[in-house]
């Protein structure tokens, strides 16, 4: 099965291709056997870059959201109103409302579309917390066991459960990443890998019965990262034997040039525009 990947939503652009950079992630599955989109980002440029690099939302067959964050999800009426009605996956979580606050500032960070108005541009939710192939060849991983002591939540992030006033830390437990089976072998694509990329690449290989990863792809949250998550995450890329590593959006600037010197010609960075073939 053929498989092209393509970053239509990420912070910087790589291309000359009339694209604009937001603060946010989408990638475009294109394959023999149909089109997925995975996250939307914020809505601004989502629509315009589809055009610019002669995508066709219309042609989606299924949108898959990483988990509940603005950045990730704010695009779901733009293209729902060319793809819909479509299957939207996602985990039941992903309605909560959530803040992000750094002791002086309080924003938030959830969903800005009630399900009501996104089910009425089309939007038919599938929510799950098990794997599920969502299209031939193409999986969500469902809930990530958190297995290690070095991936840990955001200590900013904070959740609101609904019908109260509580609030306590957001674990992400909606943290969903996509996996490609190629003819290269799996391809991971990641929201923002709150879930710890580590703890998403054990739980793959386990559920795949598989002992390597041809290539990962998208937002790894190590901008965020203590020394320790991170050198554990370089590990992990040797051990399991990863050949492309095309990082984005929660990544950070500082953390993508360590990558890229630590792994050469594998690295690459994942903007607008970057294209991946599996």
């Amino acid at each position: 099965m053929k498989t092209r990947l393509t970053i239509l939503c990420e912070n910087s652009v790589g291309r000359p291709a009339g694209v604009i950079g937001e603060h946010g992630f989408a990638c475009l599955i294109e394959t023999d056997a149909g089109n997925v989109l995975f996250d939307t980002g914020q809505g601004m440029g989502l629509c315009g870059n589809a055009r610019a690099m002669g995508k066709n939302l219309a042609s989606i067959q299924a949108i898959a959201i990483s988990h509940g964050h603005y950045d990730h999800t704010g695009g779901l009426p733009q293209v729902l109103r060319q793809a819909g009605p479509v299957p939207v996956y996602g985990h039941p979580d992903i309605f909560t409302a959530r803040t992000w606050s750094d002791g002086k500032t309080t924003r938030y960070i959830g969903m800005r579309h009630r399900r009501e108005y996104l089910e009425s541009l089309g939007a038919r939710f599938h929510l799950i917390r098990d794997p599920v192939e969502i299209s031939p060849g193409i999986h969500l991983t469902g809930e990530i066991p958190r297995t290690n002591d070095f991936e840990r939540p955001d200590p900013d992030m904070t959740l609101h459960p609904a019908g109260g006033t509580a609030v306590c830390p957001d674990p992400v437990a909606d943290d969903l990443s996509l996996v490609v089976d190629s003819p290269k072998g799996l391809i991971l694509v990641l929201g923002c890998a709150h879930a710890g990329m580590v703890n998403i690449i054990t739980h793959v290989l386990q559920t795949f019965g598989r002992d390597r990863i041809y290539a990962v792809i998208g937002g790894t949250h190590l901008g965020f990262s203590q020394p320790a998550q991170f050198d554990e995450t370089l590990k992990a890329i040797d051990r399991y034997g990863i050949e492309r590593v095309g990082v984005s959006h929660c990544t950070g600037q500082e953390k993508a040039a360590i990558m890229h010197e630590r792994l050469g010609a594998r690295f690459f960075f994942g903007c607008v525009g970057a294209e991946l073939y599996g």
